[in-house]
């Protein structure tokens, strides 16, 4: 076959077209993605929020922030997950933040449904963790009662330290829990008695009261019951939880998510210490 000049130039002119087409696709393509994934971000109402990387001149793209504070080696831990848990509460650096707070979570059995909230620690022996709440109509309660198994969270920012608690929990006797509701204000105490926690309250029909007026009311009802009475008892539907550890674990925030993990689980009477990866 014979190619005249006409039919080369015609071949060149259609490859060069190929190639404009080619590269207009690829540029529409691209801005139809980034438009796409700008679309898809701003329909979220919240996305990737973290702050600036610190060597950047510009606040995007935003990043989470970085954990820097300290490091975590197997040198550093006590052979005691109880004694290493003392040691990290009281660092000074926690003063005035209430670490005691801690995310308690718990599951119901057969749903499987998990539910957490934020309690108090309020003791810690050689046995566990003890938390105080409302054991006849909470929700804690109902999950509790069909599966004894719960974990703790405490999440220590100044220090960029959490601790997870793990294992099977039961409950103080009413002796024990009086001792510490003895501690409590009396309005505490008043209210550990009227509040039957995580049940509906009604409104009495009055403009603008959403149930509060029903609450209201049973406190007065307590305060009428013990007026006079200092040594209030502790309800028999109130008192402590204890959180026995099968496994505990202490986490510090590194660089680049790649952070010191180290789980305790008992091994026999002692205490077995690994590495996780992070």
């Amino acid at each position: 076959m014979t190619f005249t000049s006409d039919t080369r130039n015609n071949a060149m002119i259609v490859r060069g077209s190929l190639r404009q087409f080619s590269s207009t696709i690829t540029r529409i393509t691209v801005r139809t993605m980034a438009s796409n994934k700008e679309q898809s971000k701003a329909s979220k109402l919240i996305f990737a929020p973290g702050e600036a990387p610190p060597d950047s001149a510009q606040p995007t793209p935003q990043q989470a922030a970085q954990f820097s504070v300290g490091v975590l080696t197997r040198d550093d831990l006590d052979a005691d997950p109880f004694q290493q848990f003392h040691k990290w509460f009281s660092d000074p650096a926690l003063k005035g933040t209430v670490p005691e707070t801690v995310t308690l979570s718990t599951a119901e059995l057969p749903s499987g449904k998990v539910s957490s909230r934020m309690v108090y620690l309020k003791e810690l022996d050689d046995q566990g963790w003890v938390i105080y709440s409302n054991w006849g109509t909470s929700r804690k309660a109902g999950d509790v009662e069909s599966n004894p198994y719960a974990s703790l969270c405490f999440w220590w920012k100044p220090l960029e330290r959490q601790v997870r608690v793990e294992g099977p929990c039961e409950r103080l006797t009413s002796e024990e829990s009086q001792v510490y509701y003895d501690t409590r204000a009396r309005g505490s105490r008043i209210g550990a008695w009227a509040s039957q926690q995580s049940s509906a309250l009604r409104s009495d029909g009055s403009s603008g009261d959403d149930g509060r007026a029903q609450l209201e009311q049973q406190v007065r009802d307590v305060e009428k019951k013990f007026e006079g009475v200092d040594n209030i008892p502790v309800p028999d539907f109130w008192g402590g939880l204890r959180v026995k550890p099968e496994m505990v674990e202490f986490w510090q925030g590194r660089e680049s998510r790649l952070h010191d993990r180290f789980k305790y689980t008992q091994d026999g009477d002692g205490w077995k210490i690994e590495r996780l990866n992070p």
